[in-house]
């Protein structure tokens, strides 16, 4: 048993799809499959129930999950510690990273396992828009830096490691009819204008938005974000009929009477990646600790 293949076996059982199980490990699907196909002689125990439409855990599979899982993070700590061994007594190392919007719950989250996983390394946040945030990566003012959407014309000094999939929900007057209904559909706003940043500011999200109002049918009025986003939701808080996008995990945090958050019926989400410069060794303890799953928008008064 190798460590390899219990990392392809957990990637698989994360994501329950050998394509994008491979895509998250930077390997080939063939390899990823090959490896899984390993260990499962070596146990002697069939750890997927494999169809043309869908890849489960069988019940050995969920148990071992389990145990690999411990292997993995064991490795992990591992790791950590010998960074933090290698380490200048005199000085602690410095993770520059930097972070986006949206992240809310989740970066408390991502950076407390990171740092428990890398004790002796400190954290620096960089907020920056995401082409500077990109030229500071290329030149070696950051370590790393989460990015969403695709990049057009980033270089090719730069790799991106996909991390997952953020998730947007709807924002409109609580007081709207719509805001009764436990999912909204994208051509019921057709009338209502809507409050999105200029497309010079977040062209991915504002792609994403006006292709999926098209393909529902209805080309969005759009109206200028007012400032920051809290100012946004305060208009929209007023029961003026307008409405906006905002990320899930903001949206758990965020506590308003006057705004209701809702699913949208076709789902709205954008790839984040961690971005890194190639020359650099992969940054496998934070790329972990961005990985974990947070809680699913359906899971937030759980």
């Amino acid at each position: 048993m190798e460590l390899r293949q219990l990392r392809c076996f957990v990637a698989v059982a994360e994501e329950l799809h050998f394509g994008r199980a491979a895509e998250k490990l930077l390997l080939g699907q063939p390899a990823v499959s090959q490896q899984v196909r390993r260990l499962e002689r070596e146990l002697k125990v069939q750890l997927f129930d494999r169809s043309p439409r869908h890849v489960r855990l069988t019940p050995a599979g969920r148990r071992f999950l389990t145990a690999a899982g411990d292997v993995l993070a064991a490795e992990d700590a591992a790791r950590a510690l010998a960074a933090d061994l290698a380490a200048e007594p005199a000085a602690a190392a410095v993770l520059r990273l930097g972070t986006i919007t949206g992240l809310g719950e989740r970066l408390d989250l991502i950076l407390d396992t990171y740092q428990r996983r890398a004790p002796g390394v400190r954290v620096e946040l960089h907020s920056a828009p995401v082409r500077e945030r990109l030229a500071r990566l290329t030149d070696g003012r950051l370590d790393a830096a989460f990015v969403r959407g695709a990049v057009v014309g980033s270089g090719a000094e730069l790799r991106f490691l996909p991390v997952r999939q953020d998730e947007l929900v709807l924002a409109l007057p609580a007081r709207h009819a719509l805001a009764d209904q436990p999912e909204v559909d994208l051509a019921d706003l057709a009338g209502l204008p809507l409050r999105l940043t200029e497309r010079r500011n977040h062209p991915a999200l504002v792609d994403l938005v006006t292709e999926a109002c098209a393909q529902a049918g209805f080309q969005p009025i759009l109206s200028p974000a007012l400032g920051t986003l809290q100012d946004t939701l305060a208009s929209i808080g007023t029961g003026a009929p307008m409405w906006t996008v905002v990320y899930a995990a903001n949206a758990r945090m965020t506590h308003t009477p006057r705004v209701a958050f809702r699913p949208c019926r076709t789902a709205l989400a954008l790839p984040t990646s961690i971005a890194v410069r190639r020359s650099a060794p992969l940054p496998r303890l934070l790329l972990a600790a961005c990985r974990r799953t947070p809680p699913a928008w359906n899971d937030q008064d759980s």
